[in-house]
């Protein structure tokens, strides 16, 4: 089971559009997949059609032990569950600050999927913070995928972004590694952003062997402006069923076959899913 938290501290970078979509395109192509909202907004949840009432077990049900994730998930469309979230996320980082084993909460309840090999894969969309939820994704996965709007600005933000993962890799889950960083809102015809792109290729190329992002690799398929892609949330749906043909549909489709092909390099097989495809 590959489990991939999707994560930057800064806002209106692709963050939630890229989980849900991600998600959706590996569901597509025959993977189990479980997409996890771990952002008290709920906007992954919105994004597929779920609005967390009060009476609906939700993740933050999960992190105060008053339920299971099993008993959380809903099955959203063929191949893919939600774990939904809500308001109620946002007390946890209070109603947590003083208990022990805070940051493994989510990788205790992740336990049994993983034994079982319940998923092929879990993308977590992760808050705009790094505050204990993010910990608790970063502690619970061994893949971080950050999306990258193509400014200036944005490199800066990344160096804290990898101090973040180098910190928990010290001193909570030493499987974590960035592995994939996802250009979004990316617009071709600009220098910019063919600068940026070329800045960030030579600092990975810099970088000491032993960090978590040294393996990074920057996702040739760019995620192309795309106005489908700001409207499918308020229909309730993925990029995948509200415009399956746009240049939204096609680059996450494209960048999800990208991360099934690092599953040959990883060593992952899914003899269930193959035996499926093949009947």
């Amino acid at each position: 089971m590959r489990s991939i938290a999707v994560m930057n501290q800064k806002g209106g970078v692709g963050k939630t559009t890229s989980s849900v979509n991600l998600a959706a395109a590996l569901a597509r192509e025959g993977r189990r997949v479980c997409l996890m909202d771990l952002d008290p907004q709920g906007h992954a949840s919105f994004h597929v059609g779920v609005e967390a009432g009060p009476d609906m077990p939700t993740v933050y049900d999960v992190f105060t032990q008053q339920t299971t994730l099993d008993h959380a998930r809903q099955l959203v469309g063929e191949n893919l569950s939600l774990i939904p979230a809500n308001i109620d996320l946002a007390a946890t980082e209070v109603e947590l600050a003083g208990t022990q084993g805070r940051e493994f909460f989510l990788r205790n309840a992740m336990q049994h999927w993983k034994e079982q090999n319940r998923f092929d894969y879990v993308v977590m969309d992760c808050p705009p913070s790094l505050g204990i939820l993010t910990i608790n994704a970063l502690t619970a996965v061994n893949e971080v995928f950050i999306p990258l709007q193509p400014h200036f600005f944005a490199l800066q933000g990344l160096s804290k972004l990898f101090e973040t993962t180098a910190l928990v890799t010290r001193r909570l889950n030493r499987d974590l590694r960035v592995t994939g960083i996802m250009m979004c809102l990316y617009e071709s015809g600009t220098r910019l952003a063919a600068d940026v792109t070329e800045d960030l290729k030579q600092f990975l190329h810099a970088s000491d062997g032993d960090t978590p992002w040294a393996s990074a690799k920057i996702f040739k398929s760019k995620v192309r402006r795309n106005i489908k892609l700001a409207e499918a949330p308020s229909f309730g749906q993925s990029i995948m069923d509200y415009a399956p043909t746009s240049s939204g549909a096609v680059d996450y489709l494209a960048l999800a076959a990208e991360v099934l092909d690092m599953e040959a390099a990883m060593g992952v097989h899914h003899p269930a899913t193959a035996m499926a495809r093949a009947a």
